[in-house]
C-alpha cells in the first residue's frame, strides 16, 4: 500500500511516497503522541519489521498525516493502529522540527505537531505486532536517565525530544526534575 505524505518539494507542499520522503530526506510532516500517567509516559519499542529503527524504543506513538488530514485525526488514528488506544483527548503540546539520520540510508526531515494525552491508571492497550512488540511505562525521571546513559536504545527523534523540547513537551515533569 502506497501511503502519501505532505512534503515540501521545491518549496511547495506536494503529497509524496512516504519511504519516497526518507530516502530523499525531504521535509515532511509528522505528528507524535506521548500519553502519560502521573509522572510515568507510555514507551513503545519499534516492531523488527520497521524498514528504519526496528527494536528501538520511542515515544507512545508517531507517524505521518496523510495527505489532507488534520494533525489531531492523525494523533488519534495512530493511537487506535498502533496501540488499540481510543477514547484519550490529545492536547498539542508543540511544534518543531528536526532532522536526523535513521539508518539504512534514511533521513527523517520532519515538521512535528506534537501531542499529549493523560491516559487513566487502567488503560488498555492492543499492539499491533506490525508496529510495536512492546509498551512499558516509564517514570519520566527513568526515561530521562536511561536516554542519557543508553541513547542507542531510543530512536533519534526521541533523543532529540528529550534533549532539545523536553520542558515544552513534558511541562512540569521537565522542570521538577532538573532541580
Amino acid at each position: 500500500m502506497t501511503i502519501m505524505i505532505p512534503a515540501w518539494v521545491n518549496g511547495t507542499l506536494t503529497p509524496v511516497e512516504k519511504l519516497e520522503a526518507h530516502v530523499k530526506g525531504l521535509r515532511h510532516k509528522a505528528v507524535s503522541v506521548f500519553v502519560l500517567n502521573g509522572d510515568a509516559v507510555l514507551m513503545q519499542q519499534r516492531a523488527m519489521g520497521k524498514y528504519h529503527t526496528p527494536g528501538l524504543w520511542a515515544n507512545t506513538c508517531c507517524t505521518h498525516p496523510e495527505w489532507d488530514e488534520a494533525p489531531l485525526d492523525c494523533a488519534m488514528r495512530r493511537l487506535d493502529e498502533e496501540i488499540g488506544v481510543t477514547g484519550l483527548a490529545p492536547q498539542h503540546r508543540h511544534h518543531l522540527e528536526y532532522r536526523a539520520d535513521v539508518g539504512n540510508g534514511l533521513t527523517e526531515h520532519e515538521v512535528v505537531d506534537v501531542f499529549v494525552a493523560q491516559a487513566p491508571t487502567d488503560l488498555q492497550v492492543i499492539l499491533n505486532p506490525d508496529e510495536v512488540m512492546a509498551v512499558s511505562w516509564m517514570p519520566f525521571e527513568t526515561l530521562r536517565a536511561e536516554v542519557d546513559e543508553m541513547p542507542e536504545k531510543f530512536t533519534p527523534w526521541l533523543r532529540i525530544y528529550m534533549r532539545d523540547h523536553g520542558e515544552t513537551i513534558f511541562g512540569d515533569l521537565a522542570t521538577a526534575s532538573v532541580t
